[in-house]
């Protein structure tokens, strides 16, 4: 028996790759799995093209040719993520996956309202949470998390380095009195 899924257009997160860095193929993959709107940087073209990937989207282009049919290209002035988030919100997108060498997810603080942004880089995937947040992880799992202000929390346990590790396989909750909490997971 077949499986047939139905993907509607903007139901899966977007995916911007705005500097490949040391990412892993196999987690690009996993990302690209479900065929979602894929933009990348101008600087990046070529390469996400040279691994047989279909670009919908080119931010920031410098007078470039664009070898792909139907690539629509968006001009930056200003930060190119900035202009891809704001094009993202526009169209519509409930979320998006960020490609970085750096998670610079406080940046984006702005955002966080109008869209879900996780970023990932070759080590980490980066989020905000918001309070009563909950997700299943096994034990060891390790969460980086930006503590700005007091935050209770469910089968964790704070490790020398400031980590937080995963106590059992479980569950694992958030409270916290904030608007968001800043959390990374290694990869």
């Amino acid at each position: 028996m077949s499986s047939h899924h139905i993907v509607r257009e903007k139901q899966e997160p977007a995916l911007y790759i705005h500097d490949l860095g040391e990412f892993n193929e196999e987690y690009l993959g996993q990302l690209l799995e479900w065929s979602p709107t894929l933009i990348v940087n101008a600087t990046l073209y070529e390469k996400i093209v040279s691994l047989g990937l279909k670009v919908d989207i080119v931010v920031n282009p410098a007078d470039q040719e664009f070898v792909q049919e139907n690539t629509k290209v968006i001009p930056a002035k200003g930060e190119a993520l900035d202009v891809v988030l704001d094009y993202l919100i526009k169209e519509k997108y409930s979320a998006v996956n960020v490609i970085d060498t750096k998670a610079k997810l406080r940046e984006l603080g702005s955002y966080i309202d109008e869209i879900n942004i996780v970023i990932f880089t070759a080590t980490e995937k980066a989020y905000a949470i918001k309070s009563g947040f909950s997700v299943w992880k096994p034990k060891g799992s390790v969460f980086h998390i930006e503590v700005l202000s007091y935050f209770e929390t469910t089968n964790l346990k704070q490790d020398e380095n400031g980590d937080f590790v995963v106590i059992n396989d479980g569950f694992v909750t958030f409270d916290f009195n904030n608007s968001y909490l800043f959390i990374s997971e290694k990869l």
